[in-house]
């Protein structure tokens, strides 16, 4: 049984039903130790009262909040959940939005959301209300320590939560304006709208792959049998001269031409 990362209710208008939140993704890589380099021993990370010069059992640490220079708050484990609010039980949904005016740059992490106990009929009510208006929920929610905003959607299986960045969290100061005088002629534009439609195909997420974790498997593999370190070619790419030519070489090449199977977009984001 996955681990359930949040358990409560969705409300919204007087419907209210029990549901568990199950985390939807991770990343993955490969995992390194830190080693000694003289004798390849662990490394240990050792917990240390810089005041007491001396180190501690990680049961004697507490959260602390700095309130000035040196000076502290703690604030224990019961003291958080005291003054957790409603939201850390219970998703009010506030409003409906349609599902393409939430940015994906919004999202952070996503959660597969389950029916809990007998509440399979106003789950699957929910469900297929949010499919037949294409509209996302907009709700509120508190876990790992913070309240967060999410969308919750429907999805071909089952209901999908996204928690999203507030407006505050996103950088919008390392955004970069496009050139005002990088125009590109309609002829330009067409020749790139065709290569487009060239290179569409539905999304299959199966056929992608972490080719630098396969490396470094790889590379470990060699290591370990004593093998040489076969490099990785790297591509040379050059700055493009003709705008032009290079779309027409473009077009003229064996993954632009048109395949089978081929789905042409529709503008619109279809569920996951």
């Amino acid at each position: 049984m996955p681990a359930i990362v949040w358990k409560g209710y969705i409300s919204f208008g007087l419907v209210s039903f029990p549901v568990r939140l199950f985390s939807a993704a991770r990343p993955e890589g490969v995992h390194f130790h830190l080693l000694h380099r003289k004798d390849l021993s662990r490394v240990k990370e050792i917990w240390y009262c810089a005041k007491e010069d001396k180190p501690i059992e990680r049961a004697d640490i507490v959260k602390g909040y700095e309130t000035s220079k040196g000076e502290y708050i703690v604030v224990e484990d019961e003291d958080l959940k005291k003054i957790e609010p409603p939201t850390a039980a219970a998703m009010e949904v506030i409003q409906f939005v349609r599902e393409e005016e939430v940015d994906p740059i919004f999202f952070e992490q996503s959660y597969y959301v389950a029916p809990d106990e007998n509440a399979a009929k106003p789950y699957t009510l929910f469900l297929r209300a949010l499919a037949a208006t294409h509209f996302g929920a907009i709700a509120k929610i508190s876990m790992h320590n913070r309240e967060h905003v999410v969308m919750i959607r429907a999805a071909k299986d089952g209901l999908l939560l996204h928690t999203l960045f507030y407006a505050k969290e996103l950088h919008t100061e390392k955004k970069q304006a496009s050139p005002a005088k990088a125009n590109a002629t309609k002829q330009e534009v067409d020749l790139a709208v065709k290569l487009i439609h060239q290179l569409a195909a539905p999304f299959k997420p199966e056929q992608f792959h972490d080719t630098y974790r396969e490396n470094v498997e790889r590379l470990i593999d060699e290591k370990k049998k004593g093998h040489t370190i076969s490099a990785e070619p790297k591509p040379r790419k050059a700055a493009v001269v003709d705008l032009m030519e290079a779309l027409k070489k473009s077009l003229k090449t064996p993954q632009a031409k048109p395949k089978s199977g081929r789905a042409k977009s529709s503008g619109r984001r279809t569920a996951a």
